[in-house]
């Protein structure tokens, strides 16, 4: 379902590039992409030029060589995700998109059109809307999601436990996320593998507009059912729900928590193993006690949170932001990774953040991400689980061996493989 302009029909013309770049001062030839081989080999290496060459704030491409406004420094990310009246959600104020530089087939548009669901609003229809996500997702989760992420997570172990090695991105992490919102969705478990897949495609940015009506595909299909047969899940609990969600804001809504729940939690989960097995301190710790799991988990959300870049707000009104004049409609992405590290706030990296939650990989603000709680529910349990299963669960190849890719919004581990005593397949 792509979105469309509330003011109608866009005009056909495309203006001459040139014109497009918000920082015409920079030049449309000089800007720096965020997609590509360079972006998707060493995302950190682009923000750390970047904030060298512009500031807390720099102009660059997304797909299609279209321009916005990174922001790369903490304070200025505060900024722009505590100020909604400045910084708006609302697409359809975004200046390319009104002048028709954006096209429908963009994958830009299933990340950043607007659409009628909590993200694309702010003010009161927000907070009308997102009482129901938040409402129905604590429903959720008092309904035993612990007991089903432990169900999964034995289920795909057991594929593998008798090998006495596996990858734990492709065979556990990837897909295991997907599998437990299923059953929260009231989707059959055949489901979760396409789901997986096509989300994957879409925050990629790979056939990102077909990959998105699959989705909307399944979930519509889900709420004409739940009409029908409602039971004890989350479409169920957003068809009935007292903000009175129409069809087109239930469907949304279903597509904008199975994305970004699936997406996030399993490039959480798989950063989380990676973390605990390249340095046995912390997995010899975490077994004894001596670490909590959360203090793991707040390192991880620092150093590489699962969204690197959050997908757009919009200048509701000319302003200036680190140095940099913006202007009215233009769009700006969210650097949680670059704002995480930004030496104004953290001059030495290495130095330990455990205990400290002020981290940007939730976002923060009136979009402070509704689904955390249950995304390291997940991620803690998918863990305990696999650290009981595996005896001598360890690294199987060098650390530097590690290696990731990235796409405009995230970087994901490619590979994990691991070694282990070999156990029966039956649990």
């Amino acid at each position: 379902m792509n979105a469309q302009p509330a003011e109608g029909p866009r005009p056909e013309a495309r203006p001459d590039p040139a014109t497009r770049c918000p920082a015409r001062s920079a030049g449309a030839g000089s800007l720096t992409r965020l997609y590509g081989p360079e972006a998707s080999a060493d995302p950190q290496g682009i923000y750390s030029r970047l904030r060298k060459q512009f500031g807390p704030v720099a102009p660059v491409l997304l797909e299609g060589d279209v321009h916005a406004w990174l922001v790369l420094g903490y304070r200025e990310n505060r900024r722009v995700l505590d100020n909604p009246s400045q910084f708006s959600r609302d697409a359809r104020i975004w200046r390319d998109w009104k002048e028709g530089r954006i096209e429908e087939t963009s994958p830009l548009v299933p990340m950043l059109a607007w659409r009628p669901d909590c993200v694309s609003q702010d003010g009161e229809p927000h907070r009308r809307l997102r009482g129901a996500v938040t409402d129905n997702l604590q429903q959720a989760a008092s309904r035993g999601i612990r007991r089903h992420v432990t169900h999964f997570a034995n289920k795909q172990i057991s594929a593998f436990a008798a090998d006495g090695h596996a990858d734990l991105v492709p065979q556990f992490a990837e897909y295991l996320p997907m599998l437990v919102l299923t059953r929260l969705f009231g989707l059959p478990e055949d489901e979760g593998l396409r789901l997986a897949t096509s989300c994957a495609k879409l925050i990629k940015g790979e056939d990102a507009v077909a990959h998105d009506g699959r989705i909307m595909e399944v979930l519509g299909a889900l709420a004409e059912r739940k009409r029908q047969e409602p039971g004890a899940d989350f479409a169920t609990g957003l068809l009935g729900h007292e903000a009175g969600l129409d069809e087109s804001e239930i469907h949304s809504h279903l597509r904008l928590v199975l994305i970004t729940a699936h997406t996030t939690t399993s490039n959480l989960l798989a950063r989380v193993l990676e973390r605990i097995l390249v340095d046995p301190s912390h997995l010899t710790d975490l077994v004894s006690g001596q670490v909590s799991f959360s203090a793991v988990v707040e390192e991880v959300l620092w150093n590489t949170p699962p969204l690197a870049v959050d997908p757009g707000r919009f200048a509701t009104t000319d302003t200036e932001l680190g140095g940099q004049h913006i202007k009215a409609g233009d769009l700006l992405v969210l650097g949680l990774a670059a704002g995480n590290v930004d030496p104004e706030i953290r001059p030495h990296a290495a130095v330990s953040v455990r205990g400290n939650q002020a981290h940007l990989a939730f976002g923060a603000g009136p979009h402070e991400c509704p689904a955390q709680g249950m995304g390291q529910a997940i991620v803690e349990t998918a863990v305990d689980v696999l650290l009981h299963r595996l005896p001598a669960l360890r690294l199987a190849v060098p650390p530097e061996k590690l290696t990731s890719t990235a796409s405009t919004w995230e970087a994901r581990l490619d590979s994990l493989p691991v070694a282990f005593t070999p156990q029966p397949a039956a649990h």
